[in-house]
């Protein structure tokens, strides 16, 4: 995990709400601790022996976050199991558009060709263009514009025929 992994890590715990998040990689250990008061998180980076298997661990406050993207990714799996999905490759906040007083970069229906760009996924003040990988259509649009994502989010499901 490099510096600005872990950047991306403290900016999304401020904004989660949580007060302590644990994580627990092969070759390393990272505590970040939030306070009540407008002072930066604490974090404790820790190097440590591999593990035999990575956990992640977070507050209870953080908890109900991640329940309530599972049940609806469950049953659109079954029906949507013939596209491609293209996840968010980083944590930040998804947009549609370039600026606010631009049209999206895409919209459902439309045929994209690899390397077009999809949104812009902005982290820590930096606006990270999304390209496409695949060509095909857009089925759906998984993700509303100006919402906090995390990585390996679903964003798109394109439709590679």
């Amino acid at each position: 995990m490099d510096i600005r992994e872990i950047q991306n890590l403290i900016k999304f715990v401020a904004k989660s709400g949580a007060t302590e998040v644990k994580l627990e990689m092969d070759d390393f250990k990272i505590t970040i601790k939030t306070t009540t008061g407008e002072s930066a998180p604490e974090i404790t980076y820790v190097q440590q022996a591999p593990m035999a298997m990575p956990q992640v661990q977070a507050a209870p406050a953080a908890a109900p976050a991640a329940p309530a993207a599972a049940p609806a990714a469950a049953p659109a799996a079954d029906d949507n199991s013939k596209y491609i999905t293209i996840k968010s490759p980083i944590i930040g906040t998804f947009y549609r558009k370039p600026s606010p007083d631009k049209a999206p970069f895409v919209e459902v229906g439309a045929s994209i060709g690899k390397g077009d760009v999809l949104c812009v996924i902005e982290a820590m003040k930096l606006f990270n263009e999304i390209e496409s990988e695949y060509s095909g259509k857009i089925v759906k649009i998984l993700v509303d514009d100006m919402s906090p994502v995390e990585f390996d989010q679903p964003l798109f499901l394109v439709d590679p025929s």
